[in-house]
């Protein structure tokens, strides 16, 4: 891409971040997204297909960094569980947040508060039912190396993992700062980590 064009790019997809976070999808306008960098809105459709399509290139980076956590993370957890070790808090979600999520909030306040009306609408949903797919996996091979995980259904689980995964990112839908969003992990860490280690038993 010419540097002239990168150069556009950049600055519409600047003041689009900017008009999505005011307005939310529904609400933005690709005219005032096109003022706002000095374009007209049909010279923002030689970068866009739609208003859909340019909130995706701010939206859909941020989602494949939590994907490709996510799957690094099941492979350290396989991992782990082959040699023995069951060390699944030292690397947990509880990580993602503090090392992916967290140093991103407005990344991330896009994603999951601005999205209405978007293929990404339901993401928290979407990321509960990965971890729940996760979880359930995980639950025959605790039960391999001695650990007895107690009883619990995928209805059940799901519940607990929703609340857990929307406690995480409060701190990103209502605007902490970083430093209250740590506060505020350490205290959902302490409070849900007893809690996981007795109903999967270990």
């Amino acid at each position: 891409m010419p540097r002239e064009k990168t150069e556009s790019h950049e600055k519409i997809l600047a003041a689009a971040r900017e008009e999505f976070l005011a307005y939310g999808f529904e609400k933005a306008s690709m005219r005032r997204i096109g003022e706002r960098c000095g374009m007209t809105a049909a010279g923002l459709y030689r970068h866009c297909r739609d208003k859909e399509d340019l909130f995706t290139m701010l939206v859909q980076p941020a989602a494949e960094k939590i994907d490709v956590w996510m799957d690094a993370h099941i492979q350290r957890s396989i991992t782990a569980m082959e040699e023995g070790r069951i060390d699944l808090w030292d690397d947990s979600e509880i990580d993602m947040m503090r090392d992916l999520i967290y140093p991103h909030m407005e990344e991330y306040r896009l994603l999951l508060t601005k999205a209405q009306g978007t293929a990404y609408e339901n993401y928290l949903h979407t990321l509960t039912e990965k971890q729940l797919k996760l979880m359930i996996m995980f639950m025959p091979m605790l039960k391999e190396k001695g650990y007895w995980p107690q009883h619990i259904d995928a209805k059940e689980l799901y519940i607990l993992l929703s609340v857990y995964t929307s406690a995480m990112f409060e701190p990103v839908i209502h605007g902490y700062s970083k430093e209250e969003a740590l506060r505020c992990l350490d205290t959902l860490e302490v409070f849900f980590l007893p809690g996981w280690k007795q109903l999967l038993g270990v």
